[in-house]
């Protein structure tokens, strides 16, 4: 709060909700309701452990999940920090929030006599190497074991299972799961290096080999397992490519000390029978991959999770106790077997690195604890049950919670030190942050009853109830609907607070980030349903889940100084501004990313629009009025019911950039084509409806922006208290056509282009003489070939979930389509086509006929489409009644345009107003050009006369008259009007222009006369 800039005694009266009041525009709980919500932004204050009136309601929240049997004791595998000798939950880590032990087989590889020299003073005693696997079953086929020369290695006193060779963070993890006679202390008895024990005999259990060798492995990571890896080469990819080296290359056995007789007569061994790849699984796949030693990394990687893949879902043991049974049923089976005869224990650490907030590497311990039992099955099938009716807005959110509901089994509950509360029935341990912090919205719809505005409850209840009353017996009455409880507490107040309670529960949003949706979210609802688990009102609503905030694509990182305080941010970019750029830095769970460049690109947007307003309402009065009936009025006005339907749809699902996406700037998209579109300019009332839904789409992003424009509509209450605007009908064939004619003239843009560039020798490109008309072909209906595919298509999309099925498959229906034979070289490149319109427009794509005319758009908007490519004259003309390339070029919704180049001749025209500021211009005369026609090719040469009528004139001597004076006070001396009925004629091969007139054909000459009526 200091970086907001206030002062500690505002600090200190922001713990009085009435407080807020300075800061917050208030809102009564009767506008919550009719709103909708249930949400008291006023209540939601923190609590501290100091707060007793919180700690009662912490310890009757655990007292009725002991009740229900959810909360249990025993030992358990769990994250542990040894420096501070406590278990080390998610909060209380640096790095690795939610990771959970890893269960690994500790294969115990017992030493062969005689020991290597370094091992020569435990001859009296049984060795054992141990090597962690997740593949007990695969145990049968071990032909070696791998160690890494230059790694050190500690050779320590186990409590049980003799002398132990592995890492000595392997042995600091199996130190705190009972294997060593102090817990936490290693009984280093001697440090050796792979080296020393390079070549060293080995018993493996279930290996068909007597005896295997320990060889070299370079790859093996000190951070992972024990250092110590087993080898089977039949199934591991690696194991295989690394064994395969050795027997090849001498030199590097020799390199190690390694004999020939201790890799040599070793082979894969058959242990699983897969599908399709056989009982060598790793043999077959590196062949096929083609990989050629241990070092391809990437292939080795992909042939490793296929092979592990096929293996545990497809596979069958062939060898040994479990032959013939499924390798997932025997992996179990065969884990408890070596348990059982001593010949591997279990082994747990840490999925990923965990660092505790002391700076400490942690372990996995065999720890006393209180657990929730969050693998109950009843339990978990009611949070499943609830998981159903929660709105998470993100499918992936949803299926984060569904995998980790897969996985949770237990969490410790309990901590012997910091904060916290103590558990009510043994007060040796505090309840962990994580544990207690699941149904706290329940307190807070009492809190300001209890605690008045303070953190700590200091100032008491302003009802008048203390501590020591809220016994468990009253949370029951309140939470639970229980009977009236012995207390001193006047039954109208606790009868107020139950009355609180219900009407603010169930929690209808609970906004977190994305990395806590695999314990505090889970545990969230894992509570309630435990707390009520009979009904289902009180149960969540909804979640929503966001990822983090990047800023400039980094991570934000005081330490490399890529950090942005709000304070700064709010004196760079404005609040509105600050509040657009986060708006829009992304949606979903993805990490959102703040760019500066976006932001400052963004504040110029809304600066642009403000201004636009403004002018728009300067000079409305210049807008056209009368019914909005146009095409392009209509478009635009679809298109604004339309954009306040889908913004408010993206806004109820907090999906901000998605909302400032449609309600901003593809609105103003809509906005500017209407602008260009409209040949007789904008319409005045739906120019300002336009601006004020604009306005109120935007506020709740920019609401300081969007006030200061409601103030210039000349609205009298504050936009705050405006209504969302209420959408009208949406015509959408209407924009339909409205994208079509879109689509088209950009299609149309990019042809005109290529038309104009002929490539010429060696391929150098030429451009050609500009087109000045063009043909528009347009099909009524698809040829009967193409209808048959469409057809096709169709039913094969709505019958595999709205997808396309692959290529193979659609080419299997056309064996069943005589009609096809003939055009089997057109029907692919026709369905490639398709399915690429299928991912633009949708099911749309596949219809046999539009749901407008084509030739209507086309026709109606021929202006735009003139001056948008350029040209004089378009004609519209349906594809029967061109050639066959004209046929095949076009289809329904896909238009094909011919360019050309008319002839003409070039005539001066000359203006001789005096004081104007208009001078000569050379404009092409064509055949059967009118008036109206030459006028709009001189508006488009000469840009200043724009809307002004114009007069077009020609000398009474058309060889004489340009070449005498002009008397200067007499511009139309000599000259005589040409009528707007007049039609020219040219001759190309003399360049001469004429015009038909009163029955007569006149001779124009090389110069004509235009006049103004109205300076410029």
């Amino acid at each position: 709060m200091r970086s907001l800039g206030l002062k500690d005694d505002e600090i200190k009266n922001f713990a009085n909700p009435e407080h807020w009041l300075g800061y917050f525009p208030p809102l009564a709980k009767e506008d919550l309701s009719q709103m909708g919500l249930k949400v008291d932004w006023r209540r939601s204050f923190i609590t501290t452990d100091a707060n007793p009136y919180y700690d009662s309601f912490v310890r009757w929240q655990f007292l009725k999940l002991k009740e229900k049997n959810r909360i249990q004791f025993g030992k358990r595998y769990t994250i542990f920090s040894p420096k501070d000798g406590q278990p080390c939950m998610d909060h209380d880590r640096s790095s690795g929030e939610g990771v959970g032990p890893q269960e690994y087989t500790l294969i115990k590889l017992k030493a062969v006599k005689p020991y290597p020299e370094k091992l020569k003073s435990l001859s009296g005693r049984d060795v054992f190497l141990v090597a962690a696997t997740l593949r007990a079953e695969t145990m049968y086929g071990q032909t070696n074991c791998w160690l890494k020369p230059d790694m050190k290695y500690v050779v320590f006193e186990s409590v049980k299972d003799g002398v132990l060779v592995c890492t000595m963070r392997a042995a600091r993890n199996l130190s705190y799961q009972g294997y060593t006679a102090v817990d936490g202390k290693v009984n280093v008895i001697m440090e050796v290096t792979g080296q020393d024990l390079m070549g060293m005999g080995l018993k493996a259990p279930l290996s068909g080999f007597d005896v295997v060798y320990t060889l070299p492995m370079l790859t093996i990571k000190p951070n992972k397992g024990t250092g110590v890896v087993t080898s089977v080469p039949s199934d591991s990819p690696d194991d295989f490519a690394a064994f395969r080296d050795m027997k090849k290359k001498q030199a590097f056995r020799e390199k190690y000390g390694i004999k020939d007789e201790m890799v040599l007569p070793f082979d894969p061994v058959p242990i699983i029978d897969i599908a399709g790849i056989g009982n060598l699984a790793a043999v077959t796949i590196v062949e096929q991959m083609k990989i050629q030693s241990q070092n391809d990394r990437v292939k080795l990687e992909e042939a490793h999770n296929l092979v592990y893949m096929k293996g545990f879902y497809e596979g069958v043991m062939a060898i040994g106790k479990y032959k013939g049974t499924s390798v997932q049923e025997a992996k179990k089976l065969v884990q408890q077997d070596l348990i059982k005869s001593g010949e591997a224990i279990i082994y747990m650490e840490p999925e990923k690195e965990v660092i505790s907030r002391s700076a400490d590497e942690c372990v996995v311990a065999l720890c006393d604890q209180w657990y929730l039992n969050y693998g109950d099955k009843d339990w978990k099938n009611t949070v499943k049950e609830s998981l159903t009716h929660v709105e998470t807005y993100s499918e992936e959110v949803r299926k984060n919670f569904e995998a980790t509901l897969d996985w949770l089994h237990e969490h410790a509950c309990s901590r012997s030190y910091g904060l916290g509360t103590k558990l009510p029935w043994d007060p040796q341990y505090l309840i962990e942050s994580l544990s207690d912090s699941t149904i706290y919205m329940a307190y807070y719809t009492v809190a300001h009853l209890l605690q008045g505005g303070t953190f700590d409850g200091s100032a008491g209840s302003p009802v008048g109830i203390k501590p020591e009353q809220m016994t468990p017996e009253v949370w029951d009455f309140i939470f639970l609907n229980a009977k009236f409880p012995k207390t001193t507490i006047p039954k109208n107040v606790l009868e107020n607070l139950k009355k609180e309670f219900e009407f603010w529960y169930p929690v209808d949003l609970r906004v977190s980030g994305k990395d806590l949706v695999p314990n505090h979210l889970t545990y969230f609802l894992y509570n309630h349903c435990g707390i009520w688990p009979n009904d289902k009102s009180k149960w969540p609503q909804s979640i929503r889940a966001n990822g983090h905030l990047l800023l400039n694509s980094e991570k934000m990182s005081k330490s490399t100084g890529n950090f942005l305080t709000l304070r700064d941010a709010i004196g760079k970019f404005s609040a509105d501004g600050m509040r657009f750029a986060l708006a829009t830095a992304g949606d979903h769970i993805e990490d959102a990313n703040f760019v500066e460049k976006m932001a400052d690109a963004g504040l110029l947007r809304l600066y642009a629009y403000l201004e636009w307003v403004k002018e728009i309402l300067e000079t409305k009065e210049t807008l056209r009025i009368g019914p909005t009936n146009s095409y392009h009025d209509r478009v635009f006005e679809s298109e604004i019911n339309k954009c306040i339907i889908e913004c408010q749809d993206n806004y109820e699902k907090m999906l901000y950039s998605a909302a400032c996406r449609i309600g901003f700037f593809e609105f103003q998209a809509s906005r500017d084509r209407y602008r260009e579109l409209s040949i007789n300019g904008m319409h005045r009332d739906l120019v300002i409806r336009f601006i004020e839904v604009q306005t109120l789409l935007l506020s709740p992003v920019c609401p300081h922006l969007c006030e200061y424009i409601w103030e210039l509509l000349n609205k009298n209450e504050s936009i705050m208290n405006a209504r969302w605007p209420t959408a009208g009908k949406v015509d959408e064939i209407l924009l339909q056509s409205a994208q079509y004619l879109s689509d088209a003239a950009h299609e149309f843009r990019l042809r005109k282009s290529k038309s104009m560039q002929v490539k010429g020798k060696k391929g150098a490109v030429q451009k050609v003489e500009k087109p000045t008309h063009c043909t528009i072909w347009i099909a009524k209906t698809y040829p009967p070939w193409q209808a048959t595919v469409l057809t096709t298509l169709k039913s094969l999309y709505q019958g595999n979930n709205n997808v396309l099925p692959d290529m193979k498959v659609i080419a299997q229906e056309w064996k069943n389509k005589p009609d096809l034979k003939k055009h089997m070289k057109r029907v692919m490149p026709f369905v490639q086509t398709i399915r690429e319109s299928l991912e633009k427009k949708g099911i749309k794509a596949l219809n046999l006929m539009l749901g407008f005319s084509e030739k209507e758009v086309l026709e109606t908007n021929r202006e735009y489409l003139q001056n948008t490519l350029e040209v004089e004259g378009i004609s519209v003309r349906f594809s029967e009644e061109g050639d066959e390339k004209n046929k095949e070029e076009c289809c329904p919704g896909e238009p094909f345009i011919v360019f050309r180049a008319e002839p003409s001749v070039p005539v001066m025209f000359i203006n001789s107003q005096p004081h104007n500021g208009h001078f000569q211009l050379t404009v092409p005369i064509r055949q059967d050009d009118t008036v109206d026609k030459i006028v709009t090719k001189i508006r488009h040469l000469d840009k200043s006369i724009k809307d002004t009528p114009v007069r077009m004139l020609r000398y009474e001597d058309p060889v004489a008259g340009p070449r005498k004076m002009p008397v200067f006070e007499q511009p139309e001396l000599g000259k005589v009007d040409i009528s707007q009925t007049a039609a020219f004629s040219i001759n190309t091969e003399l360049r001469t222009v004429s015009l038909m007139e009163n029955g007569k054909s006149v001779q124009l000459g090389d110069t004509l006369v235009y006049m103004v009526t109205k300076h410029s």
